[in-house]
């Protein structure tokens, strides 16, 4: 990006408020935990100041796997039972697909958001050749938030962290260890911001929903 995504402006607001405003609407959400660079606590503190769910703000690691469990760990008690992890750079979550995933998950021991993919797709050799089409049949692009129950998201990320593994998404670690994954639809749209242009798609998006 070149620029802090993050605190970036969007819609009159910081980038990340917008998903702690999603999850603060959301019935099913009774806390949050923000995990934020250990340089730049104070900055998100005063960000996360209008959401009153925010029960801690704690520095990630140099992995995922270490800024999930770090966050994992910060909830108050009585500590919930199961746990939305959330990438700050998806800012058009809403409640309702929020609620979605939380009631598959409570069905199925995990969920997460996506959306089918409708792309045609090739795989390439290392040239960046074309050598083969790939079925898209029963394909889906993951999104987030990805629910999984606290407990056993916890004794999974342990046992990867004390491996020196890494992860790319929670769901993966699920399904690696023999568990099911409700994945849920979610029709509107849930974009990652990762290039300057997707500020410009995600003003519009929200002031159309306003």
């Amino acid at each position: 990006m070149g620029f802090d995504k993050l605190t970036a402006p969007l819609a009159d607001r910081p980038l990340i408020a917008h998903a702690l405003a999603a999850f603060q609407a959301c019935p099913e959400v009774e806390q949050i935990v923000l995990v934020a660079a250990a340089d730049r606590q104070d900055e998100f503190r005063v960000i996360a100041a209008a959401f009153p769910k925010v029960v801690a703000i704690v520095p990630g690691g140099q992995e995922r796997v270490e800024s999930v469990l770090h966050g994992t760990a910060a909830f108050a008690e009585p500590r919930p039972l199961y746990v939305a992890v959330h990438d700050g750079a998806r800012p058009l979550i809403t409640p309702q697909a929020i609620t979605a995933c939380y009631e598959a998950a409570r069905e199925y021991g995990a969920a997460v958001s996506a959306e089918p993919v409708t792309d045609t797709l090739h795989r390439v050799d290392d040239e960046g050749v074309a050598t083969e089409t790939v079925s898209r049949k029963n394909l889906w692009r993951m999104q987030t938030p990805q629910v999984v129950e606290l407990a056993v998201l916890r004794e999974l990320l342990q046992g990867v962290h004390e491996s020196g593994g890494t992860i790319t998404d929670e769901i993966s670690l699920v399904l690696r260890a023999g568990g099911r994954a409700k994945v849920v639809e979610n029709s509107e749209m849930n974009l990652k911001v990762t290039y300057p242009r997707d500020l410009a798609l995600a003003e519009m998006l929200l002031r159309e929903r306003k």
